[in-house]
């Protein structure tokens, strides 16, 4: 079942969608140096769509330089970015998609970046990171 989202960023001046093919389902954190710092849902890359503010999008590559990470040039919220893993998806933010928050997710995945396959690790699961609401 697909799912077509609308999404932005903090400011409003990048606006997007994504279809998520698997629903919520995928959400996942990485432990990567970079990628613990944020969350995202993993969709094709063909199914994100800007629809605004594409010009106001700056993108962002570290190490290899294999991944693209967007981010909205004014207000510098993560928007999406191309896996590394396999770049024809994108992990989209989740903070980003209307409605929906990091912490409606009471466990989210945690995939193995810091020994990534394409590193000669073994990636997988990490670990899990849980919310439970006081």
């Amino acid at each position: 079942m697909s799912d077509k989202v609308s999404a932005q960023c903090h400011c409003g001046s990048v606006v997007f969608s994504a279809v998520l093919t698997d629903g919520y389902n995928n959400v996942l954190r990485c432990n990567c140096s970079f990628c613990r710092m944020r969350g995202a849902v993993v969709v094709p890359a063909q199914e994100v769509d800007v629809i605004k503010g594409k010009d106001l999008l700056t993108e962002y590559r570290f190490n290899t330089g294999e991944a693209a990470h967007f981010f909205c040039s004014v207000c510098g919220i993560y928007t999406f970015h191309q896996r590394r893993s396999n770049p024809e998806f994108y992990g989209v933010n989740v903070a980003c998609i209307e409605g929906v928050s990091p912490f409606d997710f009471p466990v989210v995945s945690v995939s193995d970046g810091i020994n990534h396959p394409k590193d000669g690790g073994k990636g997988g699961v990490a670990g899990y990171i849980r919310y439970e609401p006081k």
